[in-house]
């Protein structure tokens, strides 16, 4: 179902120029919000340099990702943002729109399919890549199953492992299992609370950056449908699941473009053990770790950032060449 969406504005976080949002339909009929923005003065530069695809992690809408849209139109790319179902304004599984649920990784994978076809015909090619924690994680799916329209990927801090904590892995993913298929499935896991407000910036141990942290909370307050709460039984056992089929499949072998993997040193979201694996599994993959970061790399400070940015710069390079007369970012 094509037509305008709306994308949430505020002062210390304008929509970037050049761009809309838009409707459109997924797996099973559900209706997904995308966004795609194009870079100033592509007529003196021939066009873009290509396009990036970027897919957010879990609880985050195309608003958090403002700032990662301007860095890549400064690089001279197209981009295309999107809400997974269940987050953003996209729609969610259950009428309880804080909880973050999930029913296994299939419908994720038909949805960002039916994303890359809605769109095929407005974005340049070569395609690159971009996830961040879950999405990283799908985006790694959906090319170890054949996926074969991109030239490159950069990861950051892919769900490849669940850092359960002091709980052990395995009783952590049968007990999801179990609680999935018993009727809990749209129940929250112990500890997980429905309001996306309450955690604070001194308890919250995704980024050093207060002002991004602030600016983000003020986007939530701007429109709180965009918001998220905790997770369900029946997402944990969706992210045990997805990373499992990550840790066995052949198919992770088969995929034949460069991969970065960059990890957070400080991660408490995701295993890097497992990042690494996965990375040096995949032919031309790549494992970059960057010290003192948090889980939420690209809302992270400007040092740390920069390192995620150098790894995107290499990486794409050899499948978009950056222009003499495109700017920096």
């Amino acid at each position: 179902m094509p037509g305008g969406a709306p994308l949430v504005s505020i002062a210390g976080a304008p929509v970037p120029d050049h761009g809309t949002a838009e409707w459109f339909g997924g797996a099973e009929g559900v209706t997904l919000r995308a966004a795609c923005f194009f870079p100033a003065g592509q007529s003196s530069t021939g066009g873009p340099r290509g396009s990036v695809i970027v897919s957010p992690g879990r609880s985050e809408p195309i608003e958090k990702y403002y700032e990662v849209v301007d860095d890549l139109l400064a690089r001279g790319f197209a981009v295309l943002v999107h809400d997974w179902r269940g987050q953003g304004l996209s729609a969610r599984a259950l009428p309880d729109r804080l909880k973050g649920h999930a029913k296994g990784f299939k419908p994720f994978l038909a949805d960002y399919t039916a994303l890359l076809d809605a769109f095929e015909d407005r974005l340049p090619k070569p395609w690159i890549a971009v996830g961040h924690s879950m999405g990283g994680c799908l985006t790694t799916l959906a090319l170890a199953q054949g996926e074969d329209r991109f030239a490159a990927c950069v990861l950051s801090a892919p769900m490849f492992g669940v850092d359960t904590g002091r709980r052990p892995p395995r009783a952590s993913r049968a007990l999801a299992w179990i609680m999935a298929r018993a009727g809990f499935a749209g129940d929250y896991t112990p500890g997980e609370i429905s309001d996306p407000f309450a955690d604070s910036f001194a308890t919250d141990a995704l980024t050093h950056d207060r002002a991004r942290f602030d600016r983000y909370r003020a986007q939530l307050l701007a429109d709180r449908d965009l918001a998220l709460g905790g997770v369900t039984w029946g997402w944990v056992d969706f992210a045990f699941s997805a990373c499992a089929w990550l840790g066995r499949s052949p198919g992770v072998e088969a995929i034949t473009i460069p991969v970065t993997v960059v990890a957070a040193s400080q991660d408490t979201r995701v295993l890097n053990a497992d990042l690494r694996s996965i990375a040096g599994r995949i032919p031309k993959g790549r494992y970059i770790e960057v010290e003192d970061a948090f889980h939420e790399i690209l809302i992270e400070r400007d040092d740390l950032r920069a390192q995620f940015w150098a790894a995107f710069d290499e990486t794409v390079e050899a499948a978009a060449p950056r222009r003499a007369t495109s700017p920096t970012a």
